[in-house]
């Protein structure tokens, strides 16, 4: 998991630039010595110009990484977990006890322009189960009977609710394709974006957040100078586990990156002595306690990661609640999986991707950094620079 969280720096300083990123398939031949080759090799952290990627960081640029989204590749979801149920004996979805066979897809348009951060509520019998909010493409999803098992729906039994307006066409679930709800008025043409950064702080994170401490005043100078044309406001949350130090630490939203930098630049891993962390407590306090604003038009949380939650009842009613709220706040958990992991741990993040109308992303073993990373259980995917597949989301979802 080395050199993981000093690619949040590298994302804030190419934030707003246009970057595919792509670096090959899953079976690149990309090195470790290829990172190096292509990433700046002059920084020193003090303010100097940046090399021609724009990357200021000797050391960023080599940790390469994977992303699969399970919502765009809803045939490949439903046949493995139905395969790891007579394969494995293990059917995540039991295990976790969170079901996604009844996913309802909702685009609202107005005069087929995508509208962006609208309220969408799934209701039954006039009463709502399941809130989430669109994205600036448009789209929400939402879940009926999501925490417990139900292959029988009465679809009539269930109305959407659009900004507070009931829509009385005939509901469909995703298998038969998206409901595209028309409305005459817009939301708010805010061009804020909000990116949070929930970060293990464990011990074996010792070498990623002293890293940090060497560019950081680079960092800001850069985000300051490359993102005139929106408000950028960042935060962090840092976890460890029970009986550590602390169980969560937390630096609200800010429009003052300098904030967000200087809170991490004070952290240190230590602690988390045994396997499972903190990550419920992690959620909560992200999900729950940061000031996400009613009006930006994209919100992130980064969930990097090398370890699971306990496995518990109130852990897991815990984060079913998180990714509930998260979803009503229309934040997007965009996950980062690295050594560590186990595939149960995978397929709960896949989950709070699912839910949130996220994406799953996962540390590959192509640069040779870290331990050994398991491989995902997804199809063919791009091999690409953490820093710069972290950047392609953010462009991606608040273009």
């Amino acid at each position: 998991m080395k050199n993981l969280v000093q690619m949040l720096f590298t994302v804030l300083i190419l934030f707003s630039c246009s970057s595919t990123g792509d670096i090959g398939s899953e079976d690149s031949d990309y090195s470790r010595e290829d990172a190096v080759s292509s990433s700046s090799k002059s920084g020193d952290g003090g303010g100097t110009e940046p090399s021609g990627n724009g990357n200021q960081n000797s050391e960023a640029g080599i940790v390469t990484a994977g992303e699969w989204n399970d919502l765009e590749n809803w045939d490949f979801w439903n046949n493995l977990n139905a395969g790891f149920d007579q394969e494995n004996q293990e059917n995540k979805n039991d295990y976790w006890t969170i079901f996604t066979n009844n996913r309802i897809s909702v685009l609202v348009q107005n005069s087929s322009v995508a509208v962006a951060n609208a309220k969408v509520e799934l209701l039954k019998n006039g009463l709502p189960i399941w809130t989430a909010k669109t994205d600036n493409f448009g789209k929400a999803e939402l879940w009926i009977d999501l925490f417990q098992k139900n292959t029988s729906v009465t679809l009539s039994d269930y109305q959407l609710k659009v900004n507070n307006e009931v829509i009385n066409t005939p509901l469909k679930t995703f298998d038969e394709g998206v409901n595209t709800i028309a409305i005459n008025t817009t939301t708010s043409n805010s061009n804020k974006v909000e990116i949070s950064f929930i970060v293990d702080a464990t011990g074996s994170m010792g070498d990623e957040i002293n890293f940090l401490k060497d560019d950081l005043l680079d960092v800001l100078n850069k985000v300051k100078n490359n993102n005139s044309s929106k408000t950028l406001l960042t935060s962090s949350v840092f976890y460890r586990d029970e009986g550590d130090d602390y169980v969560t630490r937390k630096s609200d939203f800010s429009s003052n990156i300098t904030t967000t930098i200087s809170f991490i630049k004070k952290q240190n891993a230590d602690g988390g002595g045994d396997y499972p962390e903190a990550v419920h407590s992690a959620l909560d306090v992200a999900v729950n306690e940061l000031s996400w604003s009613e009006d930006s038009k994209t919100k992130i949380a980064f969930l990097l990661l090398d370890a699971p939650p306990h496995y518990n009842t109130l852990v897991i009613e815990n984060i079913q609640a998180s990714i509930t709220k998260a979803a009503a706040k229309g934040i997007k958990i965009i996950p980062i999986t690295a050594s560590g992991i186990d595939k149960g741990t995978e397929f709960l993040m896949r989950f709070c991707a699912i839910l949130t109308n996220g994406t799953y992303t996962f540390i590959t073993n192509h640069s040779g950094v870290g331990n050994e990373h398991i491989e995902a259980t997804v199809g063919e995917y791009e091999v690409e620079k953490l820093n710069e597949l972290m950047v392609r989301l953010i462009n991606k979802y608040s273009e």
